[in-house]
């Protein structure tokens, strides 16, 4: 999930403005649809039509049946406050899933399990400057000031000491160095609080001991209000922290108890590029608890993840992905995931063949597809087009999920079969019958079965 090679698309990691999420009022500009078989030229207009589009917002049609995801405060903490009462009635149990979908989401094996962040090293952040003088720099009035003293004493003052060093020292010896840490988060002093959880997020990065120490030390209730810290650098050595410390499976249940969903919320909103790329993937280590998949869609983490999704690093779109995935496996946040136009972007990325994402995209569309609003959205967005191409140009694995997708789409509806005809998708599937992978084949087949009903009917009622 987390690559050494994403780590490195942007030189200024620390950018000085930030992003803010306003949620705005959604077009009622309708979608375009293909009409017409043009398989070649399908994958430049996916998004020809809305490169103007900023705001993920500005470009999702009006959904009647869905739930508004401009949430207060207050709204979010009714919310949660029901969810509680019904875990307290009875016990939570997962939506049960299609086997189709037990199959496909090997897609994620990649960059499914989390891995902490990599880019923790105290030797490149003692190489940034600080983030008054870069102030002062860009404002252009030539003064200096002078840098707040680091918060610690013993190791943790030596800003170039390796992992290899972090990794050779006991948790015992470690406790007295994660007390002054947990004490620093408290400071009044930003750059304190900073340095405090620069370095909790480093002793978190490796070992699953240290994670242990740093939760049982009482760290994780300092470290959430830092995730709406103004200062950038701040807000993201918290959420990384953080994000390291819910690799321990105890940990996650202490960070969901101290109400920590809303806040990693509010960093994929308004945090850095890598911000919201850790805050994705914290939220997506704790949807590994089936139950906290419902808390997290009702903190209003989907729409911040469609954003992501369109206009993130490659990185952050694998890290949106793969989130959106885990959280779609329930009925609500398919609902929110299509009222979010989580789909444009996903049937854009079925035929961007070679970069990892396309078989991961048509996943999540398969997901979306389990509900009749998914269908109709995939539908309107041109997805038919998208998955024909799939079909004869993906790689194996990917035929095989675009064939299920457009199984879900056509299996009830007679209109998408005629849309699936006109879209050339009959010498495809047929092809796909003869040579694809078995379960490729036994699908192709099913579907083109369906594809004939329509036309044995027809004959069948002509004189």
């Amino acid at each position: 999930m987390v690559s050494l090679e994403d780590s490195h698309l942007n030189s200024n990691r620390f950018p000085l403005g930030r992003n803010f999420y306003t949620p705005g009022s959604a077009s009622t500009t309708k979608s375009y649809q293909y009409t017409g078989r043009s398989m070649r030229t399908i994958r430049s207009n996916f998004y020809q039509n809305d490169n103007s589009c900023c705001s993920f917002t500005s470009s999702i049609p009006e959904r009647s049946g869905f739930i508004s995801e401009n949430l207060t405060e207050s709204v979010i903490d009714m919310r949660l406050g029901e969810l509680a009462s019904k875990r307290n009635s009875k016990s939570v149990k997962s939506e049960s899933e299609n086997e189709d979908f037990l199959d496909i989401s090997q897609a994620f094996s990649d960059f499914s399990a989390c891995s902490s962040d990599i880019s923790g090293e105290l030797q490149r952040l003692a190489s940034l400057p600080s983030p008054e003088n870069a102030l002062i720099n860009e404002s252009g009035n030539g003064a200096e000031c002078e840098p707040e003293p680091e918060p610690c004493h013993g190791f943790l003052q030596r800003e170039n000491f390796s992992t290899e060093i972090i990794e050779s020292i006991s948790p015992e010896d470690l406790q007295p160095t994660v007390k002054i840490c947990i004490d620093g988060l408290q400071s009044p002093s930003i750059a304190v609080k900073r340095s405090a959880a620069a370095k909790l997020r480093l002793l978190a990065k490796n070992r699953v001991d240290n994670r242990a120490l740093i939760g049982e030390s009482g760290a994780i209730p300092a470290l959430i209000p830092l995730l709406r810290n103004s200062d950038p650098w701040t807000q993201e050595h918290a959420v990384t922290a953080l994000l390291n410390l819910s690799l321990f499976e105890a940990n996650k249940f202490l960070i969901i108890n101290a109400g920590a969903i809303k806040s990693l919320v509010y960093v994929l909103k308004t945090g850095t590029e890598t911000s919201k790329q850790n805050a994705a993937c914290a939220l997506l280590s704790l949807a590994l608890i089936e139950e906290n998949k419902t808390s997290i869609g009702a903190c209003g983490a989907i729409p911040p993840l469609v954003s992501l999704l369109m206009n993130g690093s490659n990185r952050g779109k694998k890290d949106a992905l793969t989130t959106l995935y885990k959280l779609c496996s329930i009925r609500q946040n398919k609902e929110r995931a299509v009222s979010a136009g989580a789909v444009r972007p996903l049937v854009g990325m079925v035929g961007e063949q070679g970069t990892g994402m396309s078989e991961k995209a048509m996943v999540v569309l398969s997901s979306l597809a389990g509900i009749e609003e998914g269908r109709e959205a995939i539908v309107e967005e041109g997805g038919i087009a998208a998955l024909v191409e799939a079909i004869e140009d993906a790689s194996v694995k990917g035929k095989e999920f675009a064939v299920v997708t457009l199984l879900q789409l056509c299996a009830d509806s007679i209109k998408n079969r005629g849309s699936l005809v006109r879209e050339g998708g009959i010498p495809p599937l047929v092809a796909l019958s003869q040579t694809g992978s078995v379960r490729a084949k036994h699908k192709a087949e099913t579907l083109l079965g369906y594809l004939r009903e329509p036309r044995q009917e027809a004959s069948s009622s002509s004189p």
